[in-house]
């Protein structure tokens, strides 16, 4: 009995990497920094709100610069590409989703998970990278809500502009129905 217990011990942890953990509210917000000189950083955010009254989600992935004065835009030159994903891990869940930007907005739905690609171009204030949207998550199998399921929300960005070329780490939310 001695020696199964180390090697339940170490299952456990191999699960509790394998599996991520799910937020326990209704809503989960990401943020990730990325350097892009010595005082500059380029900012990912990810929200996504599920509520059980609605059987909806709602998300939001948005990017942004931070300099010492705070967040910020960015430069007249610049282009960007963000992409957003949105999945589950149940894979019975499909996910339709609705979404609302500013730019060029396009969504690719492969039956898994559904990409967005967004594009962006020119200087503007920090809302104008960003896009919000609905998830309504369904059962694939009787095309009724899955509430049962998790939501998770996953955006990353490319961002181009004078003397700069990077792109952000991936940044994830993740939550259930309450």
């Amino acid at each position: 009995m001695k020696r199964l217990i180390p090697a339940l011990a170490g299952l456990g942890a191999v699960a509790a990497f394998a599996t991520p953990a799910v937020g326990s509210a209704a809503a989960d917000n990401a943020d990730t920094a990325f350097p892009v000189d010595e005082v500059t950083q380029l900012e990912m955010h990810t929200r996504v709100d599920c509520r059980l009254a609605t059987k909806q989600c709602d998300f939001t992935a948005a990017a942004n610069l931070r300099t010492p004065e705070g967040a910020t835009g960015f430069p007249p030159d610049l282009w960007a590409r963000q992409t957003t994903e949105l999945r589950s891990s149940d894979r019975l869940s499909y996910l339709e989703a609705k979404v609302n930007g500013n730019f060029f907005t396009k969504v690719f739905k492969e039956g898994g998970p559904s990409t967005i690609t967004t594009i962006y171009n020119g200087d503007g204030p920090v809302d104008k990278y960003q896009i919000t949207g609905t998830i309504e998550p369904l059962d694939w199998g009787t095309g009724q809500p899955k509430t049962d399921a998790d939501v998770i929300v996953c955006a990353q960005i490319q961002v181009v502009y004078t003397g700069v070329n990077i792109t952000s780490p991936s940044t994830c939310s993740q939550t259930t129905f309450s």
